[in-house]
C-alpha cells in the first residue's frame, strides 16, 4: 500500500483491461457455439392427480363466497381440472439473444 498513486492507478487499469478482455473472449466463445439451449420437462398431470382429492375436500368452501360469485363447487372443480389437464403436451419456447429455453408440460 506504500506504492505511489500513479502505480496503483496503473494496476487498477491493468485489472480493468484484463477483465474486459476476458469478457470479450467469453462473448466470442458463446457466439462461436451458438446460443445456450435449455430444455425442461414438467410432468404436471400426475401432480394434479395427487392434489385432486384435496380439492374435492375443499370445494364446499366455495359456498362461503359472496352471492355474486357463488357457483356449484363441484362443477368449478371439474372445470378447473379439465383446463389444467388440457395443458398436457404444451410446449413453450422462449428465445433470448443468448439462451433458448423450451418447456414441455405433460
Amino acid at each position: 500500500m506504500n506504492a505511489p498513486i500513479a502505480m496503483r492507478r496503473h494496476g487498477e487499469l491493468a485489472r480493468i483491461q484484463a477483465r474486459a478482455l476476458r469478457a470479450h473472449r467469453r462473448r466470442h466463445a458463446m457466439e462461436a457455439h451458438g446460443p445456450t439451449r435449455v430444455s425442461l420437462w414438467l410432468p404436471l398431470t400426475p401432480f394434479f392427480w395427487l392434489l385432486a382429492p384435496f380439492v374435492f375436500l375443499l370445494a364446499p368452501l366455495l359456498l362461503l363466497a359472496p352471492p355474486m360469485w357463488r357457483v356449484n363447487p363441484y362443477l368449478a372443480v371439474f372445470t378447473i381440472g379439465r383446463v389444467l389437464t388440457s395443458l398436457g403436451g404444451t410446449e413453450v419456447d422462449v428465445d433470448a439473444h443468448d439462451v433458448r429455453i423450451r418447456l414441455r408440460i405433460f
